[in-house]
């Protein structure tokens, strides 16, 4: 089961070396982390997606918790949150094709980036079903390369009762 983990760490360097080693040395496995600055400068919130149970994930936040330049930790199972991959990807698009192709960019809200001369770089952003979507979409033309984020997290706000 993957698990969202958001990690608010102080800004400095050598954090992102200290996270990683901790989950290396420990032999977890992290299949997506994002690490960007937060609204206070002095502080960085990574966002980390792990495969595993339960019990792996509990180890993981109370390990996370333990490194010095970690100031929160927060598991997202069962919470509701806004979830966001990005992507950029090149798709082989020879001129005849490439109404098809837009069409197609469209339905999934993508933008196009860049036009070469053979190809169209898109841009793709949502939940991580979508992007993988997309990308399955276009495999008939033909991908050339893709680049992610992996995935951002943040909770939702609280309902208003009406």
């Amino acid at each position: 089961m993957k698990h969202l983990i958001s990690a608010l760490v102080e800004n400095k360097p050598g954090v992102l070396a200290h996270v990683a080693g901790m989950f290396a040395a420990r032999a977890f496995n992290i299949d997506s982390l994002v690490v960007g600055r937060t609204e206070d400068p002095k502080l960085s919130r990574m966002t980390i997606v792990v495969v595993g149970d339960d019990r792996v994930v509990e180890q993981v936040r109370k390990q996370l918790a333990k490194v010095v330049p970690v100031v929160k930790v927060q598991d997202f199972v069962g919470q509701p949150i806004v979830a966001r991959d990005l992507m950029l990807v090149s798709i082989s698009a020879p001129p005849e094709k490439r109404p098809e192709i837009v069409s197609l960019i469209e339905m999934f809200k993508g933008k196009v980036v860049d036009i070469g001369q053979k190809t169209l770089m898109v841009e793709v952003s949502g939940p991580e079903s979508k992007i993988e979507a997309f990308i399955n979409a276009c495999k008939p033309y033909g991908i050339k390369s893709v680049a992610r984020t992996g995935t951002i997290a943040m909770p939702r706000q609280a309902k208003v009762e009406s």
